[in-house]
């Protein structure tokens, strides 16, 4: 009896995919959006509120259901590729959806993903209650599951280049501008978001790749 109770609590998480309807109300960590006459209180990251439209608009937010014994809570994001990234912090021991949400509140889902990559436990570390010791067990249990392609700008996005890309979705010259940033001070998120910037062409050495990196970075 109890396996199957927590079997529909597990299959419960998936039956509402997202929810449309005029944004209504916003507050710090939570929006209201009405669907089918229904006013849906919807948890969100602080990272969220940004990009939402003003109220009375249409917004189609994608949700996670958390159901336990004394309360069902919503979390919402704009984009599936963010609720992905809610549910794999899930996944981490020790994280649970207040956690999740604190992460993404502190950083937006692709800094965090960036983060992730290049070994930045001090960005995620500044995230409410998370320790370093936390911050090091997402970076171990993630790091592989954040594929290059969602890193890569679009124009890169249909290049291959090897092992190096496969790695880090920027080539070598890419990562060698990464490490020289690294040198100069930046931390390896600051860096590797610098490089993502450039439009990388077959050709361009790393020194090439450094100096358009600074120029985005002194923006």
């Amino acid at each position: 009896m109890l396996y199957w109770m927590e079997k529909c609590r597990e299959e419960v998480h998936t039956v509402i995919s997202y929810i449309r309807g005029p944004l209504v109300e916003m507050d710090e960590d939570m929006i209201v959006v009405e669907a089918g006459s229904v006013g849906y209180n919807i948890r969100v990251p602080l990272s969220l509120l940004e990009s939402l439209p003003g109220i009375g608009e249409e917004v189609r937010i994608y949700t996670y259901l958390q159901i336990r014994e004394d309360a069902v809570s919503l979390f919402g994001f704009l984009s599936r590729q963010d609720l992905k990234m809610f549910r794999q912090l899930l996944g981490v021991s020790g994280i649970g959806p207040k956690g999740a949400l604190g992460i993404l509140s502190a950083m937006r889902p692709e800094d965090l993903r960036l983060a992730i990559i290049s070994g930045d436990t001090k960005a995620i570390s500044r995230a409410p209650g998370i320790g370093t010791k936390t911050a090091q067990r997402v970076i171990l249990d993630l790091k592989d599951r954040i594929s290059p392609e969602e890193l890569m700008p679009p124009s890169l996005s249909g290049k291959a280049d090897g092992d190096a890309r496969e790695k880090s979705g920027l080539g070598n010259a890419g990562k060698e501008a990464v490490d020289a940033l690294v040198a100069l001070g930046y931390s390896a998120m600051e860096a590797t978001r610098a490089v993502r910037q450039v439009e990388i062409t077959d050709g361009m050495t790393g020194d090439q790749v450094l100096k358009a990196s600074l120029r985005h970075l002194a923006v």
